[in-house]
């Protein structure tokens, strides 16, 4: 397995943040992993890097556990978060085993130190993974109990220089009210960082917003569901909403 050296010509985005839920990687199930729908979304992360594109993620923990599940049934809730956290490791492995099959060279990195299962947390040797064209997995959310893996993408998409973050979702953009439920619902094309927060539009949490707004970091809502989503939207076609300042 040889390592690419392509530089991302043809999309605009040169290192971009990818963050999908826990719950993306359930498929049709009602919990866990189910293995076609992570080849899928390994499918679609191999395009993009193919395209030369730097590529982060952090994955979310839902479909194993939940903290504030665990806390609202009584369970402490510093407790609760590490549990989540250790349930966003299993998935981040799960997908770098399903990118390296593809021969995308591919790096876990905890912000907990496990150092027999992925790479502790240490900024400049994740920038230099990604110089060489790794693909970087970020799971354990930012290793503090309180904060969501919407913060902690957030924050790594800031800390490694990222252009964008792309968030994967079931619907394709930002509705001003749920369009599963009501179908009279008006999708935004854009919509800025205060009206994301003055409005309670559920995109990410508010800590996450601000962070973005505070580093002018842009948040691209698209569906996942949508064959080929990502690499369109890179290759500026497609539907989504962008967060912008």
């Amino acid at each position: 397995m040889t390592e690419p050296t392509s530089t991302g010509e043809g999309t605009s985005y040169k290192r971009v943040m990818l963050k999908i839920s826990g719950e993306a990687l359930m498929g049709p199930q009602g919990y866990g992993l189910h293995p076609p729908t992570v080849e899928r979304v390994a499918d679609e992360v191999q395009r993009v890097h193919e395209m030369g594109v730097e590529i982060c993620m952090v994955i979310g923990g839902g479909n194993i556990f939940r903290g504030l599940q665990g806390s609202a049934q009584g369970m402490e809730r510093t407790t609760a978060d590490y549990m989540g956290m250790l349930a966003t490791v299993m998935n981040a492995l799960a997908m770098q085993a399903a990118l390296e099959t593809r021969g995308v060279w591919t790096r876990t990195i905890s912000a907990i130190p496990m150092d027999q299962v992925c790479e502790p947390y240490i900024r400049r040797r994740a920038v230099r993974h990604l110089e060489k064209k790794r693909v970087c997995i970020f799971a354990a959310g930012t290793g503090n109990p309180y904060f969501t893996t919407d913060t902690a993408a957030t924050l790594r998409a800031s800390e490694m220089k990222c252009e964008a973050i792309f968030k994967g979702t079931k619907v394709d953009g930002i509705y001003d009210k749920d369009p599963m439920i009501h179908a009279d619902a008006k999708r935004y094309d854009r919509v800025s960082y205060d009206d994301v927060l003055q409005k309670r539009l559920k995109v990410m949490d508010a800590s996450a917003i601000a962070l973005a707004r505070d580093n002018n970091l842009p948040i691209i809502v698209f569906s996942l569901d949508e064959p080929g989503g990502l690499k369109g939207i890179l290759e500026g076609r497609g539907t989504y909403t962008i967060v912008h300042g």
